[in-house]
């Protein structure tokens, strides 16, 4: 009796790792949960008119079930919310071009990079007082950045002159500048391409040399190595096969392919 409560005692004790992880969980259910931004273009975009998704993480994800042999099931998230997302478990993992910043690395655990971009400024055609990259960081104008995105503790850090808006969502920086409030808000590559393109107000203006290039990722929640382990060795073989180059240049994101 004494021995079997010991044993008891001893299991109560050890680590969690020890017990099931999410590998073990994913497979039980069969089924992956993938937090994702559906306003990402190029990423992980859901159209408005369709509300299918498509891009080059929504093919990884995809690729992901498949070779776990489950199903997938996106989560919507956001850059605000995704920390909270992982760490309450609700998703297996975030696959929408995540950023890797200092803030994100204390809380998340990040998988190889497979995206990297700088950061570009959309204005309007209109707008006469932006020409060039040179005008943005001037007294008088106003750049508008989402919260929780990286542009927010980047632009924090880097305007000097410029009165910095922090917007609650993506799209309320992108009313600001298009009302007139806001000179400019910061974006990368992949979404500069999605506000060209689907809209008939935004111009891009690039900076002139490298600004602050971002290395992007996928996260999940630290201390589970089987997890982490077992998504690694997927996404190395798409690299080997070729699968993830081809996702991303069928989503037209070649400029900021990782090398």
């Amino acid at each position: 009796m004494k021995y079997a409560l010991l044993c008891l005692a001893t299991l109560a004790t050890l680590p969690a790792a020890a017990h099931a992880g999410r590998l073990d969980d994913v497979l039980a259910t069969r089924e992956v949960r993938v937090c994702i931004w559906p306003d990402y273009y190029g990423i992980s975009y859901r159209n408005p008119k369709t509300r299918q998704l498509s891009g080059v993480d929504i093919d990884m994800a995809q690729g992901l079930g498949r070779d776990l042999d489950v199903a997938v099931r996106f989560v919507d998230s956001s850059f605000a919310s995704l920390i909270p997302d992982i760490e309450q478990n609700r998703c297996d993992i975030a696959m929408f071009a995540i950023g890797i910043n200092p803030a994100r690395s204390e809380k998340l655990r990040f998988t190889r990079p497979h995206l990297i971009s700088d950061i570009y400024a959309i204005t309007t055609k209109s707008n006469r007082r932006i020409q060039r990259w040179e005008d943005i960081d001037k007294p008088g104008m106003v750049v508008a950045v989402a919260k929780g995105t990286l542009h927010e503790p980047v632009m924090r850090d880097k305007l000097k002159q410029a009165t910095l808006l922090v917007t609650d969502t993506p799209q309320g920086r992108e009313q600001e500048v298009e009302s007139g409030r806001a000179d400019v808000f910061m974006t990368d590559y992949p979404f500069s391409r999605r506000m060209l393109e689907t809209t008939d107000w935004a111009r891009l203006v690039a900076p002139p040399a490298t600004y602050h290039l971002t290395h992007y990722a996928y996260a999940m929640k630290k201390g589970d190595d089987a997890w982490y382990e077992r998504v690694s060795r997927y996404l190395e073989r798409t690299q080997q096969d070729g699968s993830l180059a081809a996702a991303i240049k069928r989503h037209k994101l070649d400029p900021v392919a990782e090398r």
